[in-house]
């Protein structure tokens, strides 16, 4: 079986061949890498559409895995950063007045947040808000839940290793690190628990708790096909962290200001003592932060006692502009109600292709970010955790998303990546979609047949 492009790409060829010479696996970020015949190099971007370096257009739901909340080259973004470049400059290493406006514009939509600090991805925000956990309780152990990804730094590079888990011959999946050059000392003060599994919680804080300084969550997974946490897990979390004296630390980088104006914890009304950000917060800059209760942020000061938090890019005026552009699109307009609207219709027109071709399917995650599971039966629940994932069948998904990107759908071919919608997709030929959908699905059945 493979999953190659059928597609001939002689410009991709040739510029990736280039790129072999200058960087490793001749990409910029090793998620770029998609194999010789599958690495995509992009010649430009507007709205939903993707075009790459060959003329080939796509349709895109991968967004960067999720900044594109609006759409590419929204002009409604892009022309608040040309002025703020043109009428201010792009940084001083000073405060402008616009820091406190787009955190007020954060406050608004966001009840949990008092106070914030800026950062330039979301693994920088994730490392303040850990930090400033730490500091803030004195505690050293981080409690994080499998299947969430809190950035590329050295302490949240242990995973469990689900991929290569045997649950008959193993109760839970080894942790690993995400590669080498990772010490084995920075897992020291890391704790993993599975997801909705209120007796690991339980134990965890029984075991730990005078030690816990923080559980970092994404309660809606964005990189393990949008499961979710439940209502109940949520509360159960909440309620550990307020009796043992533990923040409770929400990963909102790949949910906020998206599945919600004001994120996961809108849809939960679980608030957490951090927050982190980014992604859609730009619509495509890079900008991120971090906040929460004043209390907690103000260890963040000078002094033997202070949480030290700063960077030369935080806060510039590039992101700054693209954020409070952004924001205020999605709080003044219903450009996030258009968004569910169109990614439940599209969830309509998929089900109806898997459901004629006998698959059984299982959508996860709000209709902006939704995460598709086969082998998946009607009795069955949305898969509960991301050891549930592994018992979905993965590898047709893989090559039915193959197919799709050869006839000109964009998307990861993982199904722990969602299927991000942006405001930009309502335009979105749905008959079209269909047809291309059930082609390619016909010819990932037949090659998994073959």
């Amino acid at each position: 079986m493979t999953t190659q492009s059928s597609t001939p790409k002689p410009q991709r060829d040739a510029l990736l061949a280039n790129a072999h010479r200058h960087m490793p696996m001749g990409v910029a970020d090793s998620y770029r890498y998609w194999g010789e015949d599958n690495t995509v190099f992009v010649e430009s971007l507007k709205g939903c559409t993707l075009t790459d370096a060959d003329g080939q257009e796509f349709v895109d739901f991968r967004l960067a895995y999720g900044p594109i909340i609006l759409g590419y080259r929204d002009p409604r973004i892009d022309q608040a950063v040309i002025k703020a470049i043109t009428e201010v400059g792009t940084m001083s290493g000073f405060s402008t007045g616009l820091d406190a406006k787009v955190i007020e514009l954060v406050k608004s939509l966001c009840p949990q947040i008092e106070k914030m600090r800026f950062a330039n991805s979301g693994t920088e925000a994730v490392l303040g808000a850990v930090r400033t956990a730490r500091g803030f309780t004195g505690r050293n152990k981080i409690v994080v839940v499998e299947g969430g990804f809190h950035g590329l730094y050295d302490e949240m590079m242990w995973k469990p290793d689900v991929d290569g888990w045997n649950p008959e011959q193993q109760s839970a999946p080894e942790i690993k690190s995400f590669g080498i050059g990772i010490p084995e000392a920075s897992r020291e003060h890391l704790e993993t628990i599975s997801l909705n599994d209120l007796d690991a919680l339980s134990d965890v804080f029984q075991r730990l708790g005078d030690d816990i300084a923080a559980i970092v969550i994404e309660p809606i997974m964005g990189n393990c096909g949008s499961i979710a946490a439940s209502q109940e897990y949520m509360q159960a979390l909440r309620d550990q962290c307020d009796q043992h004296g533990a923040l409770l630390i929400i990963d909102e980088v790949k949910t906020g200001f998206r599945v919600a104006k004001g994120g996961a914890q809108e849809l939960y009304r679980i608030y957490a003592d951090l927050t982190t950000f980014a992604k859609a917060m730009g619509n495509g800059y890079p900008v991120a932060a971090f906040g929460g209760r004043a209390a907690v942020m103000d260890t963040i000061h000078f002094g033997a006692k202070g949480v030290t938090h700063g960077g030369t890019y935080t806060a510039n005026m590039i992101a700054l502009s693209a954020a409070y552009a952004t924001l205020s699109v999605l709080k003044d307009t219903d450009a996030l109600a258009t968004i569910h609207q169109t990614g439940a219709a599209i969830q309509r027109v998929l089900s109806q292709v898997f459901s004629n071709h006998g698959i059984e399917h299982k959508f996860a995650g709000p209709d902006s970010m939704f995460g598709i599971h086969f082998n998946t039966r009607a009795d069955q629940p949305v898969p509960h955790n991301y050891r549930d994932w592994k018992q979905t069948n993965s590898e047709l998904y893989t090559t039915f998303a193959h197919r799709l990107i050869d006839k000109g759908i964009m998307l990861e071919p993982d199904s722990r990546e969602p299927w991000f919608i942006c405001e930009a997709h309502q335009s979105l030929d749905l008959d079209w979609l269909q047809r291309v959908a059930d082609e390619a699905l016909a010819e990932a059945i037949a090659e998994h047949a073959a």
